[in-house]
C-alpha cells in the first residue's frame, strides 16, 4: 500500500526508493566552521540585514519538525526528525523588501543553492542544527544546514553560512552544472530540459 499525504500526493515521489539509511552525499569536503567561528549572514534586499553568531542564532525560537526527504540520486528517507529555526522566523527578522522573491543559500566550500522565497516561508523550510535528537553531525552539514523537504535535497545546502534575499534568481552550484532550476521531486525535475 502506498502512503499518501494530506494533499493526496503519494509520500514517495516517482522512481524513488525508500531507505532506512541516511546516505552522505556532498559536492566536496570543504573546510567548515565549528560553532565558535560559525556565523549566518542574512543579507541582500532586506530591511534589516544581520549576521548571527552561534549564540544569537540559538536564541531564536527553535522547533522540532519531521519531514520526508528525497535525493536526486533516487533515494528517499521518510520521517526524518530535525530541530532548528524556521525560515519564517529568519525572514521576519530581516524583512525582505517587496519583490525580493528569491533566496540564494550560501555554504562553506562556495556551494550555493537557489530557491524561491515562497517555498521557504510558512514553516516550509528550516535551518537545522539537530537531527534525530542529537547535534547535526559534520558529514550531514553540521553545525547548521538548510532543510527544504518539498524539493530535491540538493537544495538543502549543507554547512550553511548565509541566506541572500534578492529579486534575482541567481543559479546555484548544481543548477549551473545542468540540474533543474526548481527541483520538484514529484515532477522528477532532476535536470534542465
Amino acid at each position: 500500500m502506498t502512503e499518501t499525504r494530506l494533499d493526496s500526493r503519494p509520500r514517495v515521489p516517482p522512481n524513488q526508493v525508500v531507505t532506512q539509511k541516511f546516505p552522505v552525499m556532498t559536492a566536496g569536503t570543504p573546510a567548515t566552521a565549528g560553532i565558535e567561528e560559525w556565523t549566518l549572514v542574512l543579507d541582500g534586499d532586506v530591511e534589516s540585514p544581520v549576521t548571527l553568531d552561534w549564540a544569537a542564532f540559538n536564541s531564536l525560537p527553535q522547533q522540532d519538525f519531521t519531514a520526508d526527504i528525497h535525493c536526486v540520486t533516487r533515494w528517499s528517507k521518510l520521517d526524518t526528525r530535525w530541530r532548528g529555526v524556521s525560515l519564517q522566523v529568519l525572514a521576519d527578522l530581516v524583512r525582505p523588501k517587496t519583490g525580493s522573491d528569491y533566496v540564494q543559500a550560501r555554504a562553506d566550500g562556495n556551494y550555493t543553492a537557489n530557491l524561491r522565497l515562497r517555498d521557504l516561508v510558512s514553516d516550509k523550510a528550516f535551518v537545522a542544527t539537530g537531527f534525530d535528537g542529537k547535534p547535526l553531525t559534520l558529514d550531514h552539514g553540521g553545525p547548521a544546514r538548510l532543510v527544504v523537504p518539498d524539493l530535491y535535497f540538493w537544495k538543502s545546502a549543507k554547512w550553511l553560512r548565509g541566506l541572500h534575499f534578492s529579486p534575482f534568481d541567481y543559479k546555484g552550484y548544481w543548477e549551473k552544472l545542468g540540474y533543474h532550476n526548481y527541483g520538484d521531486p514529484w515532477l522528477e525535475q532532476r535536470y534542465r530540459g
